[in-house]
């Protein structure tokens, strides 16, 4: 993790180019925020050479005031804020506990929710953190709509609750974490979940919830496995392919 400001750009950056480098964002759509002191966050904005998250740059991450709305560092007005901004500016005034907010477009949870299916946990070791997030319960948010306002973010919070993700039913999720990491490698688990669940129905067969005796057998283990060590061979696997920041 890089120190200062400047390391938190970097930060939001990379958890950019990491989303669209794993498919869960397409072209210029999807979007991060982490909370910073004085009431702003860093979030990844519109920029004057916009060129799509896979190709985001420090420079694409600018601060922003989360009462008002406006960019506080860009004098020249060369950034714009996504126009879902509500989205975490809602979600981080509802939820103190959160850090960052992932917006992102899975292609598959997207299907799986047009499709009416529930992201159970119909694996357990296979992926234990999202076989962990599926058990919690997964909430989706019915409407279909980009969320452009506060009345629309109010609603989206309402389904969110005091869960770590959400599905945007025909339109994406939303996933919060503590860092760019956390919230990033829940978005993650999701595709996971629905890819797995598409895959079953595709096989002719009917996923079923793994048993409660099983789930409790899962060993937790730890952050430094299941978040440091799996972040860094995303951030590896970016820049082995070519798409890692200079």
């Amino acid at each position: 993790m890089g120190d200062g400001l400047d390391g938190l750009r970097r930060e939001v950056a990379i958890g950019c180019r990491v989303m669209a480098h794993r498919g869960l964002v397409e072209n210029i759509l999807g979007h991060i925020s982490l909370r910073i002191d004085g009431g702003r966050a860093l979030v990844r904005c519109r920029g004057p050479h916009e060129a799509g998250l896979r190709f985001t740059v420090p420079d694409d991450v600018r601060a922003v005031d989360l009462d008002t709305g406006e960019i506080t560092d860009d004098p020249a007005g060369d950034y714009a804020v996504p126009g879902e901004l509500p989205i975490h500016t809602a979600v981080l005034a509802a939820r103190p506990d959160v850090t960052c907010v992932v917006h992102a477009h899975p292609p598959d949870v997207v299907v799986a929710s047009l499709a009416g299916i529930e992201l159970e946990p119909i694996f357990g070791a296979y992926d234990i953190p999202a076989a962990r997030l599926a058990a919690a319960g997964i909430p989706v948010h019915p409407r279909s709509v980009l969320i452009r306002n506060d009345v629309l973010a109010a609603e989206m919070v309402a389904s969110l609750g005091d869960a770590q993700a959400l599905v945007l039913r025909g339109h994406g999720v939303v996933t919060a974490g503590e860092d760019v990491a956390d919230a990033v490698l829940r978005s993650l688990q999701l595709d996971t979940l629905a890819r797995i669940h598409l895959r079953v129905r595709a096989a002719g067969a009917t996923p079923e919830a793994v048993p409660d005796a099983d789930l409790a057998e899962l060993p937790d283990l730890g952050s430094a496995f299941n978040r440091e060590t799996l972040w860094r061979h995303h951030v590896a696997a970016l820049d082995h392919d070519g798409h890692g920041l200079n």
